[in-house]
Order: C-alpha cells, then structure tokens, then sequence
C-alpha cells in the first residue's frame, strides 16, 4: 500500500488513484529565461523517479511539465539581452531538453507552454470575476483572497495575517494587500493580448491552474514541486481552482525540500548559485541522481565537495558488478526466494512516501550479494533484480554505453584525479617541468585541465 505525505493535509495518506490502475501528475516546470539550477533539478529528477515507480507498479501514468514562456523575469532578460522574448523564450526551452537528457530524465507525456493558453486564461479570469472572486483595476485583474474562505489551507497562512511583503506584490489599489493579480495590463514594449480589460497577460499563477485543469478536464491526482511553490504559487492555484469549480485542484500535494550550498541558503547574490549544466561539468549524471536520492525527498540537503565524492564512490560501488557481466539476457533468469526479498524489501521502502534513501540500500545490498555469489547463475539473477530496481530510481541507464565509454575513455576518473594531485605536488615544489609533462600526458589520453582558484579541473576533449 502506497503512502504519500500530502502538504495539503501535512500527514501521510495512501494513495487512491482517480481512475483505477491510472495516475496523473502535474509538475511545476521551469520558467525560461535561464538555465535551471540544482534545486530545480531536485524536483525536476525525484518526480521523474515518482513517475518511473508508478509505472513499475503497472499503472498508467499521464505525466505534465509546464513550460513557463511569459513572465516578468523572461521579459526582463529580454531586456538585457536586446532580443525578442521568444527568441529568450526558445533558446532557454531548448537548453532545459538539453539538461534533462543529460540528466537521464525522461521525457513529460505533455510539456505545455503558457502562450499556448492564453485564450483560456482569459475565459477563466472571466469567469472568476463574473462569479465575484477577482475585481479589475485599471486594466489589471486581481483575485480576492477574503472572498475565498479555504484561502490559505495550504500554507497554513492565516488571511488576517497575511500583509504586503517581499512575496506579495505590493499594490495600494488593492482591496487587500495578499490578493494577487490574475491578468496584468499590458506596458509598452512588453508581449501583450486583446482581452476584456484591455491589452495585458496573465499572471503565473493564473498560468499553471489553468493548463493543468484543461489537460486533465478537473480535479487530478498529483500536483508536485519545490517547497518554495508553497506559497504564493500553489496557494494560489488552489484558491482560484476551488474558486472557479468548487473542487480540488489535485488530491496530493507533493513538495521536495531546499538544497543549501555549504550549509547556506543558494543565492546568486552571494556566488553560491549552481545550474545543473554547471555541477554536470564536474559529476556524471549518475553522482549528481545519487546526491539527490540519497537523503529523502522532503529534507533540505547540503551542496558540498564532500557530500559530491561521497555520491561519486557510491555510484562506482553500485556499478562495478556490471562491469564484469553487463550483457544478460532476461529469459535466461530465474526467480528465487532471496529475489522476491529484495524486491519486496524495495516495495516497503518506496511506498513509505518514496524513501529512496532505503531504496538505494538496497541497491548496495544486492550488489554485495552479487559479489558473495558462488555460482553464475545466481550471479545472474541478482544482477538482473539490480538493474531492474535501480531502473526506477533512474540509475543505470545506457548501461553498455557508460561501461564502454569507461574503458575506452583514455583512464578512469579516479587514474586521471591521482595524476592531477601529483601535479599540484609538482606545482607546490616549483618543479614545473614534471607537472608539464603530466599535463601533457593528460592531453594525450583527451583530458584537457584548466587550473581555476577552485582548483584543477579537467573535461574530456570533444
């Protein structure tokens, strides 16, 4: 029996699915005027892994990532960079597939766009304001949070206490500081529309509720995403939601925790801000997915050089039974009962509110259990249970490629890290011709260094 923790009733509920055997989820996506950093990357691989254990258990699963393409920081960079906001808009959309692939995520079964709904948008600001949830002003539309008496079931905020601050616009012409804008009016030289109130664009929060309520005609069963989209974002999805059909959004609401950098919270005001495109540079696919899904999704982890060599040995742990028998072919396996064990073991964990952490254990159990085999045949058996588990969680994926490209790549990272400490050892005595000639050898084998204040770091040549 599965069991999810629900922000909205904060305890663990089990799961009951809309539509028998049939799941549908909706995750937050990213807004398009960057590349998306590590804590949106937490999100963006654990509700992936959420997807890929549903589907373990059979069911069907219809799967949305919004794709936000109009918003104020998309105009903003805009700005900066003297383009269109489409071109904005297109560049950064293609470099979030880019950093999915990456990532080993998969593909959304829908990845709608907010410029896509814009003519809905403004038909269900309408509709709130005809049935007296939202008031205009001047060519701006906003929701009146005192007219929803639920407003705040989410957050816990409590509406008397709730005043203008850093996220809540502040807006004098508001009947009440938290209400939010649904549609804004249009300025010049901003992407604008014809609606009822004159030309102007919808509000985020007004985006996503009204993609996810079209694509799933109602009320659907997973709304997820990042514990900063409490409140305002999902608040105010919930409120214009119960406002406009007076049922829920989604039955759960699922939210991953922060991820600090060395202990702090991330900021590109101080510098400690990291995309996923950066930490990919350094970490494979696989060390960043076990960074994420080793402590459990609802604690806040910490970004550090450690906590990155600890995920780095884990995965070479985890991997090193395929490297000596990557190919097996499934009908040649046999169930037994220490399989069953596992796999059940397995179950217990991800229904406890997707406890990937346990999950991973076991992962290391199964490969300590390869390595006590006595025959081949069992050797077989508990590799092919590893795989097929650790393929929920994402972990060996393009399995005969990584195997290959490690053997073939010129010199394992951990050869390649050794070198370059014996260079720095060089470097530090001034005895420059020894560190050149590594060097040198490095770039022989297709590893290019760069010396950086950081220290040393080293790519593959393309």
């Amino acid at each position: 029996m599965l069991k999810i923790y629900n922000s909205l009733t904060r305890r663990k509920e089990e799961f009951k699915p809309i539509k028998n055997n049939e799941v549908g989820i909706y995750v937050c996506g990213p807004t398009t005027y960057n590349y998306f950093h590590i804590g949106n990357g937490r999100a963006f691989l654990f509700f992936d892994v959420v997807r890929n254990y549903f589907k373990f258990l059979g069911m069907k699963v219809t799967y949305v990532q919004n794709i936000t393409d109009i918003d104020d920081k998309l105009i903003n960079r805009a700005r900066e960079e003297n383009l269109p906001m489409e071109k904005i808009a297109a560049k950064y959309i293609k470099a979030f597939y880019q950093d999915i692939r990456a990532l080993e995520i998969k593909r959304a079964s829908l990845y709608p766009r907010a410029t896509e709904y814009i003519g809905k948008m403004i038909d269900f600001i309408a509709m709130l304001e005809e049935k007296g949830f939202a008031y205009s002003i001047d060519g701006d539309v906003f929701f009146s949070v005192k007219s929803l008496d639920s407003y705040g079931e989410l957050s816990g905020k409590k509406i008397d206490d709730l005043i203008a601050g850093a996220r809540v616009e502040a807006d004098s012409r508001k009947r009440f500081p938290a209400d939010f804008v649904l549609w804004k009016k249009g300025k010049s030289g901003e992407p604008q529309w014809d609606s009822p109130w004159g030309r102007g664009r919808p509000g985020w929060h007004t985006e996503c509720v009204v993609m996810s309520l079209d694509i799933f005609k109602g009320t659907f069963d997973i709304h997820c995403g990042g514990t900063d989209l409490v409140f305002p974002h999902h608040e105010n999805e919930i409120a214009q939601a119960k406002a406009a059909t007076g049922k829920p959004l989604a039955n759960y609401w699922m939210h991953n925790g922060f991820i600090n950098i060395e202990g702090e919270k991330m900021s590109k005001s101080t510098g400690n801000f990291f995309t996923v495109r950066d930490i990919l540079k350094k970490y494979s696919s696989d060390t960043i997915r076990h960074f994420y899904l080793a402590k459990h999704y609802r604690s806040p982890i910490d970004f550090n050089e450690e906590a990155m060599q600890a995920s780095k040995a884990a995965i070479k742990r985890m991997y090193q039974p395929f490297k000596e028998q990557s190919k097996l072919a499934d009908n040649q396996i046999t169930p037994r009962r220490i399989i069953k064990e596992y796999r059940d073991e397995f179950l217990r964990s991800m229904n406890d509110d997707f406890n990937t952490a346990k999950a991973i254990a076991i992962l290391f159990d199964l490969a300590r259990a390869y390595n006590n085999a006595n025959s081949e045949k069992s050797k077989g058996e508990l590799l092919f249970t590893l795989k097929k588990i650790g393929n929920v969680l994402g972990f060996y994926q393009n399995l005969d490629d990584k195997i290959k490209t490690e053997s073939e790549s010129g010199g394992s990272e951990e050869f390649i890290e050794l070198l370059i400490t014996y260079r720095n050892r060089f470097k530090a005595e001034k005895n420059w011709e020894y560190a050149d000639l590594i060097r040198d050898d490095l770039k022989k084998m297709g590893i290019m260094l760069q010396d950086t204040p950081e220290g040393t770091k080293w790519s593959r040549e393309d």
